[in-house]
């Protein structure tokens, strides 16, 4: 497995993975399918230098990805915080794909200057609530019944880190 910087030619990939989750109705709040076009501004945020989105490939498929985002863009107190966002495609978890990227994601935070890192999940993702624990990620919050996901009610959790 390869990790390595996002190409714009990966962005139909990322969606594909992205849009796994949405189908898993807890690991994302989104409910619909997103597509390329529609988060053309999403990507757009997201340069190798400032906020940069990895990939993890094997025989050049792309496995998963991770991506550091600004939270509260333009809020220059906030600008040593960024958000993970991980995903990784249905047929390769728990193979280590998630553990190779968020390692590799903490370490470039690093070097980027960001001093705290923040995960922003649905409280029923149980998998994403075990790997950001095994990460040293608390719980820093809790949003109690904000979601509403096919008539189901529940909440999100904000997990921290300090690096």
């Amino acid at each position: 497995m390869q990790i390595r910087i996002a190409e714009e030619k990966d962005y139909p990939d990322i969606i594909k993975i992205y849009n796994h989750a949405v189908d898993e109705k807890f690991a994302t709040a989104d409910t619909e399918h997103v597509t390329v076009e529609s988060r053309i501004e999403w990507f757009a945020q997201h340069s190798p230098e400032t906020y940069p989105i990895y990939v993890a490939e094997e025989k050049e498929v792309i496995i998963g990805w991770c991506a550091l985002s600004p939270h509260r863009p333009g809020r220059k107190a906030l600008k040593t915080v960024a958000e993970i966002s991980y995903y990784i495609h249905r047929d390769h978890r728990k193979k280590g794909v998630a553990n190779s990227l968020i390692t590799y994601t903490i370490e470039s935070a690093k070097s980027l200057g960001f001093k705290n890192l923040i995960s922003i999940l649905l409280d029923l993702n149980k998998p994403s609530i075990y790997i950001l624990e095994k990460f040293e990620f608390e719980k820093w919050g809790h949003l109690p019944n904000v979601a509403e996901i096919n008539e189901m009610i529940c909440g999100q959790f904000i997990f921290g880190r300090k690096i």
